[in-house]
């Protein structure tokens, strides 16, 4: 199997308008439509990637509709030219390697299984391409269908299978070429949630049972959170941060992964960040909350200046209370063990979890409540910057 790295990696599609005059001195800088960033080049769709991928490890890309993630992947496929920056597989520069070469495999969100082959056909038609030994070829193609579960349909057409048994021999299609790297784009986008809920069980079984590289792109941040060893969360072209799925949540870099990472978001309000007898307080809603030891040492570290912030406090971090701070409840849902309060308190919408621990929860619409939180799990970050300011 192999290692992957990206190294500085840039994908840029060029105009297909022919290029405006140069703007006068002193005008903006390259503009940005909805999020994407236009330059003279043209439309820059990813940029100043960095990342090394360890041998057998399971990535996860993730972020919002065109921030890039797809075409990473699909430069990694070699579906897409790399316009700057170099990608090498193993100890090998793949920069302008085709596609073929690469051992790599790939599963698409649509299947894309050929609708006049069998299960078994659609399955070994890669290997009968390479002109594989026919013993060899009935070998991996049964294996990989005991290990997916679908050996009972090798002899069926796609059309007579349901959706998550076609996205099982797609799978399927790309395991038996035991490639170095397996590329997974939104593969359970296309599935009801029952069924993407056993999928991604299923992915985790098929990663502990194949030796090779995951490299998996999604939208959704709970098939992020489960799968990935590590996850890398992307905007607008750029990495916002990469770490383990409870470094991201416990940590968020900037405003964008905080309000990203986590269902229900985060719970935001403006306040102020003070220091009381040396020790840093945040205050917001007329209470003062003192940061936890390890939040004091990170700031003191950093230095950081008394200043309006951006408080982030998790739902399920939010306790409710005799004297906090005063919110007035909107709408309460029911979710069988919890209760989701959406609240308004400081000019925001803010939800909190209330655990009913098998008892009848009352929450009528127009209560008032009193909320506070601790020291430990409040975020501060940057009014201007909307960077953490502990990290």
């Amino acid at each position: 199997m192999a290692e992957v790295i990206l190294k500085n990696l840039k994908k840029v599609y060029p105009n297909s308008e022919p290029k405006k005059k140069k703007a006068k001195k002193g005008a903006a800088e390259p503009e940005k439509k909805i999020n994407l960033q236009i330059t003279d080049e043209g439309v820059v769709a990813v940029q100043e990637f960095n990342l090394h991928i360890a041998d057998k490890e399971f990535i996860v890309l993730v972020g919002p509709s065109g921030c890039g993630k797809s075409t990473t992947l699909r430069m990694i496929a070699g579906l897409e030219d790399i316009s700057g920056g170099e990608l090498w597989i193993g100890d090998k520069l793949m920069n302008d390697v085709e596609p073929k070469d690469r051992n790599i495999a790939m599963v698409f969100q649509n299947y894309a299984l050929y609708p006049h082959m069998t299960v078994y056909d659609n399955m070994a038609f890669s290997l009968k391409l390479k002109k594989a030994p026919k013993e060899e070829i009935d070998k991996r193609v049964r294996e990989a269908a005991e290990i997916l579960d679908i050996t009972q349909y090798l002899e069926r057409k796609p059309k007579a299978l349901s959706g998550g048994q076609r996205q099982r021999v797609a799978i399927g299609r790309a395991i038996v070429r035991d490639p170095q790297v397996m590329l997974m784009d939104e593969p359970l986008s296309n599935l009801d949630a029952k069924l993407r809920n056993q999928m991604r069980a299923e992915i985790i079984k098929l990663r502990e049972r194949i030796n090779t590289t995951f490299i998996y792109v999604t939208h959704d941040q709970t098939e992020a959170m489960t799968l990935g060893d590590r996850i890398v969360i992307m905007r607008d072209g750029f990495i916002q941060q990469i770490g383990t799925p409870q470094e991201v949540f416990d940590h968020p870099s900037n405003l964008f992964v905080a309000g990203f990472i986590g269902m229900p978001r985060m719970n935001l309000f403006d306040a102020q960040l003070v220091k009381e007898s040396g020790k840093y307080v945040v205050k917001v809603g007329g209470i003062s909350v003192e940061l936890s030891e390890d939040k004091q040492e990170r700031l003191i570290a950093n230095d950081v200046a008394e200043q309006e912030v951006v408080l982030g406090v998790r739902p399920e971090h939010i306790v409710l209370c005799a004297d906090g701070i005063k919110g007035k409840v909107d709408v309460s849902e029911m979710m069988g063990s919890s209760v989701h309060l959406h609240i308004t308190a400081e000019g925001k919408d803010v939800i909190v979890i209330v655990a009913t621990n098998g008892a009848a929860a009352n929450f009528p619409m127009g209560s008032e409540v009193n909320m506070t939180f601790g020291g430990n799990v409040a975020h501060v970050f940057g009014k201007e910057s909307g960077k953490n300011l502990e990290w």
